[in-house]
């Protein structure tokens, strides 16, 4: 399904927008991180499987090549605008109704912490139609269930197209759920987010 009109209006009235990935999302999240622009008028959070305890550079490198005020993401951290959050590792992220952020230590689930699906399906309970949720490539099916409550909640979900993806579970999981809204190439996703207003 290419991109049409509706779809790119759901997005321009969006006020979040979710990126959800594991293997193979990396070079994809870090793209959009650079052509997402400085005024942007919505709240990005990312949250990308990542190993435990394993100290990484990918906060370091979005912050430098992002426009927008980037930064890992604090228990209690006030959900800003024109913002792009990351959920740090070894802790699921969870969206309040108050506007804020809260970081949980449950066990891992599909054997990741941050959890995709954690963090979707708060999102859907706070944000509903005013949110666009995007699902890339993954290695489990972690994702699939969280973006079918925001399908469930009135959000735009997208899901890369699986032929593209370098791990295709991930997205194919979310496509045999009836999870995403539409399927679009790598290239349609890049369009779509750069017609924001």
């Amino acid at each position: 399904m290419a991109l049409d009109d509706n779809i790119i209006s759901r997005w321009q009235q969006s006020e979040t927008l979710l990126l959800g990935g594991s293997a193979g999302s990396f070079k994809i999240l870090f793209h959009l991180i650079k052509i997402l622009p400085h005024d942007l008028n919505k709240t990005v959070i990312i949250i990308i499987h990542r190993k435990k305890n394993f100290f990484s550079e990918i906060e370091k490198l979005f912050a430098e090549n992002s426009r927008m005020f980037f930064r890992e993401i604090s228990d209690k951290d006030k959900i800003e605008s024109n913002a792009i959050y990351i959920a740090p590792a070894n802790y699921h992220t969870l969206i309040e109704k108050e506007g804020y952020f809260s970081l949980d230590v449950s066990e891992a689930v599909w054997y990741s912490k941050p959890s995709i699906d954690v963090t979707f399906e708060s999102a859907a309970e706070v944000y509903s139609t005013k949110c666009t949720a995007i699902l890339f490539s993954g290695a489990n099916q972690d994702g699939a269930g969280g973006l079918l409550k925001l399908y469930q909640s009135g959000a735009l979900t997208i899901v890369q197209d699986p032929g593209e993806a370098e791990m295709a579970e991930m997205p194919q999981s979310a496509i045999n759920l009836n999870a995403a809204t539409c399927v679009l190439t790598t290239k349609e996703i890049f369009e779509l987010l750069q017609n924001s207003t």
